[in-house]
């Protein structure tokens, strides 16, 4: 079943070969068709991931090589314009969000299973800066098995893994300590997290912070060469999660996660989307960009530095 206005090409962004964010081409595609159990969406708005640019860079070839042309985008909200066979679950003209393929596009394919509706009092922008970072949050808590009253350090809690975090683990009772930079600190204390600034002796902050109660856990979403003393922290590699430091991970025996199933990918947007349904969640966007200016936003993302996601509007 498909929309009939849907064309057979349309707008995407994709890079014919690793390099810069001018590899990056705005230009005609075909419009994929959803198969089994996949639904087509008609993009609103695509979140961009530091994942899409290290891939654009070619950094991670060796163990994630994509297909030439490669259309990057993991996560987008808009609307459903075709569906795939055996897909009951949504109807033509459904908005949603959640995790798609192919996102910095004008029409993404995504696995109905992993979608959520996508309330009309959220904007889009905010709703397509969710998918990924909600199920890592989900996916890196879940591997730390907290415990109501455990004290947790988050490394870059004001990033959009980081802020969403900080609000479910909050949510479930734990103890959150979080690094960020200074202009951040209030809006973490506003989380219920207890801010300590990054850099040099953070972790004698994080212990100040502590207030003499034992850091049980940390979950590291950025920051360099932190894994070491963070083991040191908790007394043991075992409840330190990374989802940032693959390479640093190994020799500390650390827990690197990547890649998320369709259960953390539903349960992370139920949770985002039920502190959304309370009023109090907070996912900044940090700016919008037209799809064709892809480049820059690869530029922005990877300088870093600022609060929120980055979205692409069609």
């Amino acid at each position: 079943m498909s929309d009939p206005t849907v064309p057979s090409e349309a707008k995407a962004v994709s890079f014919a070969a690793y390099g810069d964010p001018e590899e990056l081409r705005f230009t005609d595609l075909a419009v994929p068709r959803p198969g089994p159990g996949q639904v087509l969406l008609r993009v609103a708005g695509a979140g961009v991931n530091a994942l899409d640019w290290k891939l654009r860079s070619g950094m991670l070839q060796g163990v994630f090589p994509v297909t030439f042309p490669y259309v990057p985008g993991f996560e987008a909200a808009g609307t459903v314009v075709a569906k795939g066979p055996d897909v009951e679950s949504w109807q033509l003209g459904d908005e949603v969000v959640g995790l798609t393929s192919a996102a910095y596009a004008e029409y993404a394919v995504a696995e109905a299973a992993t979608l959520a509706a996508r309330p009309a009092d959220l904007p889009v922008e905010t709703a397509a800066g969710l998918p990924v970072a909600a199920e890592t949050a989900v996916r890196g808590l879940g591997l730390l098995d907290l415990k109501p009253g455990e004290t947790l350090l988050i490394h870059g809690a004001a990033g959009a893994v980081g802020t969403l975090a900080v609000q479910f683990a909050v949510e479930d009772g734990v103890r959150v300590i979080g690094t960020a930079g200074e202009r951040d600190q209030e809006a973490l204390r506003e989380l219920g997290a207890i801010p300590v600034r990054y850099g040099d002796g953070v972790f004698d902050r994080a212990r100040e912070a502590a207030a003499g109660e034992p850091v049980a856990a940390v979950l590291h979403t950025s920051g360099d060469g932190l894994l070491a003393d963070s083991v040191a922290l908790v007394g043991g590699p075992e409840r330190v999660v990374t989802i940032a430091a693959a390479q640093e991970s190994g020799p500390l025996g650390v827990t690197f996660t990547s890649g998320g199933s369709t259960d953390t990918a539903v349960a992370g947007l139920a949770r985002a989307l039920a502190l959304h349904a309370a009023g109090t969640l907070s996912a900044p966007v940090r700016t919008t960009l037209p799809l064709a200016e892809a480049p820059t936003a690869h530029r922005l993302s990877e300088q870093g530095g600022g609060r929120g996601k980055i979205v692409l509007l069609p």
